[in-house]
């Protein structure tokens, strides 16, 4: 069973309603959406663009709470920085930023700007930056709170591409993939604990339940470890060693299988033990399911995965057994390949699907297969992940932020 539905709402709930959007894939940090309503027909209900705000290039995803979205970005005229936007989520003006000076270099040759999503929690927003910049801000005035240079800290070498994992707050500990997991008081910003022997690689700390306790699952450039989410005590790993470390995708929490999947290696599918050691390996596919940066879904027994050469793909979790493939026809197939992932109306099996040419797809996703329900473009080329609240989807590309109310 997967965790943070219950301490993730309770955290949240202090500022936070049920149409916000307040971290890294939603309020339920597992990208799912449940609109108050939505049209009969998909393909005929244009979009209404609200407004748009020039904003500079990066691939952090947009978060929402109440009427104030946020987002991070990099600035290169002048002095190279990076920032914290916050936004006016009726108007598109600009409420406040923060920032602070960077130097990129090359970043293999990805020197975009920041990855990770902002994260809101009551009063306050936490934010990470490719370099490893931490910082705390007041929600109100982006006034700092605290703000640590927590890679240069913690001794953390930077991957190739930056540090990329989204904050994520559990039992009122601050959790950050800096190599392994750091654990962090929210209010002070003072380390509490690290867990993890291996080094940074670029996916979320995924917190879930398992047989009573609460356990992190991270997925490193050598490893993918479980541990304890109180302590941070390292309880299992496997030796994973990837290609180039791009152990990107959150983990894949369900069904009592832990799955990770990567671009060069593929699925690997564990069996999680009534105790963390008897985690097995079940099953692993190292040749059509291999993801690299958009994370799953799933829903009974099914997982839904974008797999790099072909595109949307199903399969059981259980057993790995494919069931459909949708041949690149809801993303571009790319080297690259990248597609956003949420469920609209996860019992109807709807999901909205932003792709990496900014078009919004409306999809029935069932292990039959998917009908595609409507198409709109919604902003240029973009690899982040959009925001949903209501009725609205908030999206960013490396030039703007835009606003569109759905319906």
């Amino acid at each position: 069973m997967r965790l943070s539905l219950v301490t993730l709402f309770l955290t949240l709930a202090l500022c936070c309603d049920a149409a916000d959007w307040p971290c890294w894939r939603g309020p339920t940090a597992d990208g799912h959406w449940e609109p108050p309503a939505f049209p009969a027909d998909f393909a005929s209900r244009e979009p209404e663009l609200l407004w748009t705000l020039p904003v500079g290039k990066g691939y952090g995803g947009v978060t929402v709470a109440g009427e104030q979205v946020f987002l991070m970005d990099r600035q290169t005229e002048g002095s190279e920085r990076e920032r914290v936007l916050c936004v006016a989520a009726g108007t598109g003006r600009l409420l406040w930023s923060h920032e602070w000076p960077v130097t990129y270099g090359e970043m293999g040759g990805y020197a975009t700007g920041p990855r990770g999503s902002v994260l809101i929690a009551g009063d306050k927003v936490y934010a990470m930056g490719a370099t490893g910049m931490v910082c705390c801000l007041l929600r109100s005035t982006g006034a700092v709170v605290w703000q640590r240079a927590e890679a240069r800290n913690q001794g953390a070498k930077m991957p190739q591409w930056g540090f990329s994992a989204s904050p994520v707050l559990h039992a009122g500990q601050l959790l950050l993939h800096l190599g392994g997991v750091l654990a962090m008081d929210p209010d002070s910003g003072k380390p509490l604990w690290h867990g993890g022997e291996d080094g940074a690689g670029y996916s979320t700390p995924e917190v879930f339940s398992h047989g009573g306790r609460h356990f992190i699952a991270q997925w490193g450039p050598n490893q993918i470890e479980l541990l304890d989410a109180a302590m941070g005590q390292r309880l299992w790993a496997h030796d994973y060693k990837i290609t180039y470390g791009v152990s990107i995708a959150q983990p894949l929490v369900a069904e009592g299988m832990l799955l990770v999947s990567g671009y060069w290696h593929g699925t690997k599918a564990f069996s999680l033990g009534a105790d963390p050691a008897q985690t097995r390996l079940i099953w692993e596919e190292e040749k059509q399911l291999c993801g690299i940066m958009s994370s799953a879904l799933h829903k009974n027994g099914v997982a839904y995965l974008l797999d790099k050469m072909n595109g949307l793909t199903a399969f059981e979790i259980k057993t790995g057994r494919i069931l459909w493939k949708d041949e690149n026809t809801l993303t571009p197939k790319d080297r690259n390949p990248q597609m956003s992932l949420v469920w609209m109306a996860k019992a109807k099996d709807l999901a909205a699907l932003l792709n990496a040419s900014g078009e919004l797809v409306y999809v029935r996703l069932t292990a039959a297969g998917r009908e595609e329900l409507g198409r709109h473009q919604i902003i240029g080329k973009t690899w982040a992940h959009p925001a949903f609240t209501a009725d609205r989807i908030y999206a960013r590309s490396d030039t703007q932020l835009v606003a569109a109310r759905l319906w």
